[in-house]
């Protein structure tokens, strides 16, 4: 997760109205999966990942991004990630935000089939990654139909984050809005409360 309260976006490709369920089922700009990116197992299990993956670098590290801190634009750059002086960079598995799995590909700018297997065992998210660059959007695989529940410190954080956009955003917000704003702020409270009580892993 970012450090930081929106330093994280999704960009997301849409046919018509956008929606919150969009941006969930597959169609982020790093895509993964389809058919709303659901995998359902009947018991805790290993499964297969597969993937055809490209990056690209110049063969030749760029030192002037190297030298910048990963709090400095460029934020993102695939340069972030080289491993040393080759031109490879890691792929990571993530499960419910935790890394789980890593192999490496050359960075050369041709697509790359990339496996793994991952023991699931119990309902979560699955998501690939080259860090600090790229995240794809997550494959939901739920375990015995049961939901996906983050852990408690994920939970806690995006408590966090609410509490501290409304106290950055309230102050802009139009007075004839303000009771509805403050409704939904609320709202998500009570929402991520709920999935704190839920949650059965710290």
């Amino acid at each position: 997760m970012p450090s930081h309260q929106g330093l994280g976006r999704s960009y997301v490709k849409v046919d018509g109205d956008l929606t919150y369920a969009d941006g969930r089922a597959g169609s982020a700009v790093i895509r993964l999966g389809e058919g709303g990116s659901e995998l359902s197992i009947v018991r805790p299990s290993t499964v297969r990942l597969n993937a055809r993956i490209a990056a690209r670098l110049n063969p030749q590290s760029d030192e002037q991004i190297r030298r910048t801190k990963r709090t400095e634009k460029p934020f993102w750059h695939l340069e972030r990630a080289r491993i040393g002086d080759s031109q490879d960079v890691p792929i990571e598995v993530i499960v419910n935000g935790q890394s789980v799995a890593r192999k490496t590909i050359t960075a050369n700018g041709q697509l790359q089939d990339v496996s793994f297997e991952i023991g699931i065992e119990r309902s979560s998210w699955v998501a690939l990654r080259i860090l600090p660059s790229l995240h794809t959007n997550p494959i939901w695989v739920r375990v015995a139909d049961k939901p996906v529940r983050a852990s408690q410190r994920s939970i806690e954080w995006c408590l966090l984050g609410v509490d501290r956009c409304w106290s950055q955003k309230q102050r802009f917000i139009a007075p004839a809005e303000l009771a509805q704003a403050r409704s939904d702020y609320d709202h998500a409270r009570r929402v991520y409360r709920q999935r704190l009580a839920e949650a059965d892993v710290p």
